[in-house]
């Protein structure tokens, strides 16, 4: 398909919203179907079709698949990657934009940074709610959903890139409500546990 200034815009809100959940399943996702010709991305984004890129990204997100999925390695991992996912996310806004001019690319990178920090901050104060629980199933299945949204969230994206967009929207703003009640739940484990070591 051949993308407007509007489909690439709703392209990078959708990859950059992915990207914040699970930058290595993003990047291999859309690096296989441009590798196979199953789809055709925005001219900046061609690299990612690379066969090492793939490989590297892949073999990362078979990591991630099970570190994502141990209590407390969890919180670790995430805090980590927040040096990832918000930087590799804006690059590849960057990228995406690259038939536009230097000030849309510019406004794309820091979108994609925005939005990509915003689902990364929620995802790990998610994280830091359910960790804590005792049993491991809650987070397992946090960890797959996530998983899960991110590679379909990347596959709509170069089909429908609008529908996509839309998602991601939806998903945006009901983060953006949602981080009040999170920062609230996080305050009150907060407290009771150290009350509970007193």
């Amino acid at each position: 398909m051949t993308f407007s200034p509007s489909s690439i815009a709703a392209l990078i809100v959708a990859a950059s919203f992915a990207a914040g959940l699970n930058v290595y399943a993003t990047v291999a996702t859309l690096g296989i179907l441009a590798h196979f010709h199953w789809v055709e991305l925005p001219g900046g984004l061609e690299s990612l079709s690379n066969p090492w890129i793939i490989a590297v990204a892949g073999l990362l997100f078979a990591v991630e698949v099970f570190a994502d999925k141990i209590p407390a390695l969890d919180l670790v991992w995430n805090a980590a990657h927040t040096f990832i996912r918000v930087p590799v996310a804006a690059l590849l806004a960057y990228r995406a934009a690259s038939q536009l001019s230097p000030e849309m690319q510019l406004l794309a990178a820091a979108a994609g940074a925005a939005i990509a920090a915003l689902a990364h901050t929620s995802k790990t104060a998610a994280r830091a709610l359910v960790t804590p629980s005792p049993e491991p199933v809650s987070n397992i299945a946090l960890s797959s959903a996530e998983d899960v949204a991110a590679i379909s969230l990347s596959w709509i994206a170069t089909q429908h890139p609008y529908v996509a967009g839309g998602i991601a929207c939806v998903g945006i703003v009901f983060l953006l409500f949602s981080l009040r009640w999170i920062a609230v739940r996080l305050k009150r484990l907060f407290r009771r546990r150290p009350a509970t070591e007193a």
